[in-house]
């Protein structure tokens, strides 16, 4: 019981802070408020950090003007798009009928459409994989073996995409998708079991895992591998998918990899993240062992169940993201491919300026996609920038952010001495 200055105990009914009810609600509501804002303003101050780092290196390593190198990014990220505003028409589904429309969607006639279809067919990648970092985080776990996850998934995608020629396309997607989401939770799953039961530590084993998938793979694809392609046996390359387990095509002409349904699945797995991790006693159980796994088993959480469960969950994630693009826009896996990609890598820069929460990840995964598709050197104009640099200035940024990602606590150490400052005064 608290007393004051003379040791007695206040009388009953008594507010011992003496700011009263009303004062008392609204400071606690301008600290809720200075929370949320905390949340939002360090990952902005971390990406500006980035983005003005990155233009002094490219001011003084090529003489280009920042600026102007930005804005080709924006441009051919096809971020542009929302901006062209005008008279066009969009046709209704399952209908030939067209009604009004602020913007061209137009393939033809519009190259901001195209290139926008293509960096949310990279978004719809990066929030998968980001959440697969994203959701270990939240148990105090470091998932790098996304790119595995991812790889396991998609080898799993291909082959039964290319397989059952002739089953209905409902079947057939759902039957690829649930298998490469299996696939990648037990790959993840393994090292959440050795991290459980002998205390493995989680970075080590899935380091070790992504080299055993990048090897598996490349065996099975591999010139007289069992899943090469049979057409083409001096290529390594697997069998191309069947008609009936390609996505639909949402928006752009097939031929031209339009953008497919892939992305209402990612839309979907946000709001699952976000209801698994606050709406759910798995969800409880996760975020209370990340916070203090001690303390979690103290309250009867089983923290080794958790450990397990949250790498199996994430690798289900990272599954996912890997039958998207193999049914969505790839439809064939290469050697080559397994061996280069590195989305589950930048879905580790994704979680990390998100800040494992679901619209984090999704905001993060579409600046990266947009820096990914912006840069690219089929739309990165050459007169503003070398194609061949425009890549290693993706991943210039990429790093900047994640390096800057630790400047949060600056940023949050600040903040709270200015609220402090004006709460003082």
């Amino acid at each position: 019981m608290s007393t004051d200055a003379g040791g007695a105990a206040p009388p009953p009914g008594v507010d011992p802070s003496g700011l009263g009810p009303e004062l008392q609600t609204s400071w606690i509501e301008r600290y809720g408020v200075a929370q949320r804002a905390e949340g939002i303003l360090a990952p902005l101050l971390t990406t500006v950090l980035a983005f003005l780092v990155g233009g002094l290196v490219v001011l003084v390593t090529t003489g280009k003007n920042p600026l102007t190198t930005y804005r080709a990014i924006f441009d051919g990220a096809g971020l542009s798009w929302f901006f062209e505003i005008g008279n066009h028409e969009i046709g209704l589904p399952w209908s030939d009928a067209k009604v009004w429309f602020p913007w061209n969607v137009n393939d033809f006639e519009s190259v901001a459409a195209v290139n926008l279809q293509q960096t949310l067919i990279v978004t719809t990648t990066l929030v998968f994989t980001g959440l697969a970092v994203a959701f270990a985080f939240r148990c105090g776990l470091f998932n790098i073996g996304g790119q595995g996850q991812y790889i396991v998934g998609a080898i799993w995608a291909v082959w039964i995409g290319s397989s059952f020629e002739g089953m209905n396309p409902l079947l057939h997607i759902t039957l690829a998708i649930v298998v490469a989401t299996l696939a990648g939770a037990v790959w993840a799953g393994i090292a959440g079991f050795l991290k459980a039961t002998v205390g493995a530590h989680e970075v080590i084993s899935t380091i070790m895992l992504n080299w055993i998938a990048i090897w598996i793979g490349s065996f099975l694809f591999g010139l007289g591998g069992p899943l090469q392609n049979d057409a083409q046996s001096s290529v390594p390359i697997s069998n191309d998918i069947v008609e009936s387990a390609k996505l639909p095509i949402l928006w752009g002409d097939p031929l031209l990899q339009g953008l497919h349904t892939g992305i209402f699945l990612a839309i979907v797995a946000l709001v699952v993240y976000w209801a698994l991790l606050n709406r759910t006693t798995l969800g409880y159980g996760v975020r209370a062992v990340g916070f203090n796994p001690e303390a979690a088993r103290y309250g009867g959480i089983g923290v080794r169940r958790n450990y397990f469960l949250a790498m199996a969950i994430s690798g289900a994630f990272a599954g996912i993201a890997g039958a998207i693009d193999v049914l969505g826009w790839q439809f064939r896996l290469a050697t080559g491919d397994i061996q280069t990609s590195q989305v589950g890598f930048i879905g580790i820069a994704v979680a990390l300026l998100g800040r494992n929460t679901a619209v984090g990840v999704l905001l993060a995964a579409l600046l990266f996609g947009s820096l990914v598709t912006g840069t690219s050197t089929r739309n990165l104009d050459p007169e503003i920038f070398q194609p061949e640099l425009a890549f290693n200035l993706t991943l210039l940024i990429q790093g900047l952010v994640v390096l800057f990602v630790g400047a949060d606590l600056i940023v949050l150490w600040l903040l709270r001495r200015l609220r402090r400052s004006g709460l003082s005064a």
